[in-house]
């Protein structure tokens, strides 16, 4: 248990504590916040562990494994409480949670046939948009109100992009099973 993936357990483990924050209903913004900044730094040790397990060549199929499916658990939650927020529409994150479901697949059956595949850049700009989102629909700020659309947009189309790119770059991991 190296250094990133010591990063990437604290990331899964903050998850329950974002989501109290987020869903408790108690008068003022102090939760809001509370919210806010551990999603941030939840998120900035998605950065912090590729980072590290990458200069210091501390790359493991766990982390290959569980840093993806942190920021899946991670965004995710995120977006379910924001859909019980009514912030996000449902039809959207169907649509996001759909694209990690059918990736989350793929990595199954690649796992089967001894294949680890790693994120693609696409998947990074996925979900950089997707914290940024999140982050703008948490705070909440109206006059931030166009960004925080325009974003939502931009972090939807990336997952339909990623999606597709995934799938036309390992369609040999379908292959494999025929």
């Amino acid at each position: 248990m190296n250094l990133p993936n010591k990063l990437t357990t604290a990331r899964v483990i903050m998850i329950p504590f974002f989501v109290v924050c987020m869903l408790l209903p108690v008068e003022g913004n102090t939760l809001k916040w509370a919210a806010l900044a551990i999603f941030i730094i939840a998120s900035l040790t998605d950065l912090l562990d590729g980072y590290i397990a990458r200069k210091n060549n501390l790359v493991t199929n766990f982390g290959k494994f569980m840093d993806p499916l942190a920021d899946k658990l991670l965004v995710c939650a995120a977006l379910i409480c924001l859909v019980e927020l009514q912030r996000l529409p449902a039809w959207m994150v169907i649509v996001i949670i759909s694209r990690e479901f059918i990736i989350s697949g793929f990595r199954l059956i690649a796992s089967d046939n001894g294949r680890v595949i790693a994120a693609s850049y696409w998947g990074k700009f996925k979900t950089t948009f997707q914290m940024v989102m999140v982050c703008l629909m948490i705070a909440d700020i109206p006059a931030l109100s166009v960004l925080t659309q325009i974003v939502m947009w931009v972090a939807l189309i990336l997952t339909v992009v990623s999606l597709v790119d995934y799938i036309v770059k390992n369609k040999d991991v379908l292959a494999e099973q025929h």
